[in-house]
């Protein structure tokens, strides 16, 4: 961007790609690898079809201020519509085009949205015959397939806006720019408003943050609906970036091919990557093993050493001069083996990044203590944030120079956080845990055409409130401890937030997911997921298992004797362990959690109501035998 132009002097994220195209039209904008053929779009080509597609919109008829329902998936042509809507003072109700179609039908009908891009002619079928009783006017497809008469596709759109302008709508910072509907983790998502202010004032916060140059590379995986994935991509284009499009099937292939400079993604991807090198790693000779153990074993020393030498370490936030000479000498005592093992084992780790990696951002949930712990290990930056979708989403960040891992950041700046008692709202002690609330210029305008739930949301002094727990540091640096509606509360009064036992519990090689139960219980119990090919790894199920064929030998005692240590070890070593966390019952699942079979968000969050409603039973045997 030039000097000369600032965020802070916008009205509309159409300013925003003009002045990128003024000042950098040639570089790289939009490059998916993946699409027949390749798409490559510069900043110049971008800004055009952006404006075309607006103007198309309106030569259809589109007025500013109505909706527009964008159901699809990540692609440069999504970012293209998105924008496109937005540059006629339009805004879009976003949702993925996998979404089941009774919610994606109620996301059109609830959003009173005008026209509808869809994904493709599939999708348009799976929404029929309903939608023809909706008061849609126009149906358009992202795909170049012959549309359905009446319709249109991208390419018609395009055409159609070629030779005409936007209009000169009257956007500023308070219009609407989407509805973006919450999850739907209950019956009827609430479509949460966010204005061009919401976005531009988060693209301000993070280029606070962070420095991003002209050309460099990010890799691009999340949902582009989402506001996390959204918010981040507005603020890479404002500095010149190049975003790169993968998916699951071919990221590993794109991390070294193209050599990101940046990546954003859930705490799911993070662990996925550290599964996979874990992997790596069993199948190495047993002497190359604990070679490997030994070099992670004397880093994890080191680096929670160097944590509390820089006053970075969540558990001890104010070390004594003491704690910090001791911890010095550790620092010094173990670098130079530290260094080895980056030489010998954390380098070949990177590379298999692509080796450019300046950070990762880590955010849509808790990232677990011990994929924090392996990433700083082997040098990869991880920078998490806090933030919900009624925020924009980001609230908080980790900065470069005061990076707490297992914190979630300090303010954006104009961002005010409370911390009050659940019970009374009133204002708790520095450090001591309570309800988060958040007050900012990025909080929402509200749900849409539901008062009473923005009532209960914000309350008239403008206090969001988070629905989370945690505490603040006397340097405003917020801790996340978990949700106040995931809370258990055993049958003995003490509540216990799931999230950190959760984490502990994926440590072990054994585990792939969990999930905390125990509501009303004398102790807690887990719900497994099983890690087969590190079962299959020391010999005990049969190479290539599936989970359903192997279910059976999961019980026998020798697998469950394993699973009773990984357990009680990897719990009882997390700090702050108590008592009460112990898991005392635990029982594996017949299938892995996933977005297909709706025990996993869009964003990889795990539905707890879902998991409770369909396994009740295996839940209630586990603490009545």
């Amino acid at each position: 961007m030039s000097k000369g132009f600032q965020v802070s002097q916008a009205n509309s994220l159409w300013q925003v790609w003009q002045q990128a195209t003024q000042t950098h039209p040639d570089a790289i904008a939009l490059y998916d690898p993946h699409a027949k053929p390749p798409v490559r779009l510069s900043y110049g080509d971008t800004f055009a079809l952006i404006n075309s597609f607006g103007a198309g919109l309106r030569s259809l008829g589109v007025q500013f201020g109505e909706k527009v329902a964008l159901i699809a998936d990540n692609s440069p042509r999504w970012l293209i519509v998105d924008q496109g809507i937005l540059a006629i003072g339009a805004a879009n109700a976003t949702r993925s085009s996998q979404a089941e179609r009774s919610e994606l039908l109620y996301i059109i009908e609830h959003s009173d949205s005008v026209a509808i891009v869809v994904e493709n002619l599939a999708t348009l079928k799976k929404l029929q015959p309903e939608l023809d009783t909706l008061p849609v006017k126009h149906i358009i497809l992202l795909s170049d397939e012959t549309p359905p008469e009446g319709a249109y596709n991208f390419q018609q759109i395009i055409a159609k806006g070629s030779s005409k302008d936007l209009g000169n709508p009257p956007i500023q910072r308070n219009t609407l720019a989407t509805l973006i509907y919450t999850s739907g983790t209950t019956a009827k998502p609430k479509g949460v408003m966010l204005t061009h202010g919401n976005f531009l004032f988060e693209i301000e916060g993070a280029q606070a943050v962070l420095k991003l140059n002209v050309n460099e590379r990010v890799l691009s995986i999340l949902p582009t609906w989402h506001s996390y994935e959204r918010t981040f991509e507005y603020f890479i284009f404002s500095q010149g970036c190049t975003q790169i499009y993968t998916n699951l099937r071919t990221i590993k292939k794109d991390l070294k091919e193209h050599k990101p400079h940046y990546m954003v993604a859930v705490p799911r991807l993070w662990e996925s990557i550290y599964e996979g090198v874990q992997k790596q790693f069993r199948d190495q000779p047993a002497s190359k093993q604990r070679l490997v153990n030994f070099f992670l074993k004397t880093s994890q020393k080191y680096i929670t050493a160097k944590r509390i030498v820089q006053g970075l370490n969540v558990e001890n936030l104010y070390p004594s001069l003491g704690d910090k000479l001791k911890a010095s000498l550790v620092v010094l005592g173990l670098w130079a083996i530290h260094q080895l093992g980056h030489k010998l084992v954390y380098q070949k780790v990177r590379e298999a990044t692509g080796g450019n990696f300046k950070y990762i951002v880590s955010g849509g949930g808790s990232i677990a203590e011990h994929l924090e712990d392996f990433y700083e290990i082997v040098g990869i930056e991880i920078l998490g944030g806090y933030g919900l979708t009624e925020t924009s989403p980001i609230t908080h960040v980790r900065r470069p120079n005061r990076n707490i891992r297992g914190g979630d950041g300090q303010p954006l700046m104009q961002t005010e956080t409370r911390i009050v008692d659940l019970t009374t709202g009133v204002d708790v002690a520095v450090g001591q845990q309570g309800l988060v609330l958040i007050r900012g210029p990025q909080v929402m305008q509200g749900y849409y055409k539901n008062p009473e739930a923005t009532a209960k949301a914000i309350n008239p002094e403008g206090w969001f409130d988070t629905g989370d727990l945690g505490y603040v540091s006397k340097w405003d640096d917020l801790i996340i401890t978990g949700r106040a509606k995931d809370t258990i509360v055993l049958s003995n009064g003490e509540n216990i937030e799931p999230q950190p036992i959760e984490d502990a519990c994926i440590r072990s090689a054994y585990i792939d997911q969990v999930v905390l139960v125990g509501q009303d219980q004398k102790q807690l119990g887990v719900l497994i997921v099983p890690n087969l090919s590190a079962l299959e790894a020391i010999g005990l199920i049969p190479a290539d298992s599936s989970l359903v064929s192997v279910l059976p030998e999961l019980n026998n005692s020798k697998i469950r004797n394993l699973y009773r240590e990984e357990l009680n070890r990897e719990v009882q070593n997390r700090p702050g362990y108590s008592i009460n966390d112990r898991i005392g019952v635990f029982e594996f699942l017949p299938e892995p959690f996933t977005i297909d079979n709706g025990f996993l968000t869009q964003t990889f969050k795990i539905r707890r109501n879902v998991v409770f409603e369909r396994y009740q039973d295996i839940i209630v045997k586990m603490f009545t035998n």
